[in-house]
Formats: structure tokens, sequence, C-alpha cells
């Protein structure tokens, strides 16, 4: 039989939850900047996928904020009593962002004008398609080994970003160089289907390997967020 890992000790927790307000604060910053950038963009190019990038970047905004006001707690238990509420609110803006992308795409596929180049949009996809993954990476590796749902949770909604950042990148390479401007939209709508379903998990608090270590080698291998 495999020995099991033990708990993170309370010293090692205090730290990870130190780890986690510092990404927080940093998604928190950065996702900010990226709302103001790509919604004058999309506003300045009439592109209705950089004005959806920036509104799903206030909703990560508001996400990272959950998790932030989760661990203003000191003490463990405050921590632990508002994980619920902050998966909540994690798996709702899931859900917000499903149902704007999923307007928005169906408003651009049935011809509802058409977006001009953006250089700005370009740049900004690019750098956030650097950034996100890294930032998803070390808050889902946190997460994990305290134990937290919601801070694997909303490393999932960071990682969703990437997702985001690669459609927008797409969508404005191939408007831009073949003027194919149901490719966005059509891409948008598959990140909808994996919102909703990450706003599900979530809403149920079905983050399997956001447990302590030793229950999560009990509960065995196959869920989602251990990849």
């Amino acid at each position: 039989m495999t020995a099991l890992p033990p708990a993170p000790s309370p010293r090692r927790r205090a730290a990870l939850a130190r780890r986690v307000r510092l990404l927080v604060a940093a998604t928190i910053t950065y996702n900010a900047i990226e709302a103001v950038v790509a919604v004058t963009a999309g506003t300045l190019a009439s592109s209705g996928a950089l004005i959806a990038f920036g509104l799903d970047s206030v909703i990560e905004v508001a996400s990272a904020a959950a998790v932030a006001w989760q661990f203003s707690a000191r003490d463990p238990e405050p921590v632990e009593r508002r994980e619920r509420r902050a998966l909540r609110i994690i798996a709702v803006s899931f859900f917000a962002l499903a149902a704007y992308v999923t307007v928005d795409s169906a408003r651009a596929l049935l011809g509802d004008g058409g977006a001009a180049p953006s250089t700005p949009g370009l740049v900004l996809a690019a750098l956030s398609l650097a950034v996100m993954p890294f930032l998803s990476a070390a808050q889902r590796r946190a997460g994990r080994e305290l134990g937290s749902a919601s801070a694997v949770a909303d490393s999932r909604q960071t990682l969703l970003c990437t997702y985001l950042s690669a459609v927008l990148l797409a969508g404005l390479a191939v408007n831009g160089l073949f003027g194919w401007a149901w490719a966005d939209p059509v891409a948008a709508l598959v990140i909808a289907a994996v919102a909703v379903r990450e706003g599900r998990d979530a809403w149920r608090g079905d983050a399997c390997c956001a447990v302590p270590a030793p229950a999560a080698a009990t509960k065995g291998s196959g869920c989602a967020c251990c990849a």
C-alpha cells in the first residue's frame, strides 16, 4: 500500500494562504488593467470579441476578489466557512460569462456588424496568453495543497482566460488576415460550453483535488482539476 503524504502543517498552511492572497492580488491587478484595455480597444474597433474579453476580465476580478475575501481571515475556521460562498460567487461568474459569450456569439453569427482590425487587441491577447497559464498553475498548486476548492476553482477561471485569449488572438488574426468574421464567435461558443461546465462544478463544490493530500489520495484519480 502506498503511504499517504501528510497534510500541511499549520505553518505551511499559513504560508500557502499568504501565497494564495499574493496570487489573487496579482490576478486582480492584471485583470483590471486587461479589462480597461480590452473594452476600450473593443469599442474603438467595434469588436464584440474584445469587449466580451474585457467583460470576462471584470468577472475574473469578481472571482478573485471572492477568494481574497475568503483568505482575508487569518484563522482556518473562518476561511473554511467562507469556502461555500466563494464557490457560489465563482460559479455565478462562470454562468454569467457563458451567457454573455453565447449571446454575443449568436449576434456575431447572425451578421450584427463586423469588427475592424485591432493591433492593441492582438497585443493584449498575446500577452494574456503568455501570463495567465503561470498565474493559474501557481494558484492551483497552492490551492490543492491547502485544500481550498475555491482557490482551485478560481485558478480554473484564470485558465479559462487563457483559452479565451487564444480564441481572441485567433479570431482577431483570422478576421484581420482573411475577413472570416465567423471564426471567433464559433470558437467562443466552445468556450461558453466549457464555462458552463466549470460553473456547474464550482456550484457543486466539485474540486476533487482541492482537498488535503491524504483525503485526495483516497479518492482515486481521474478528476479534471488534477490535470
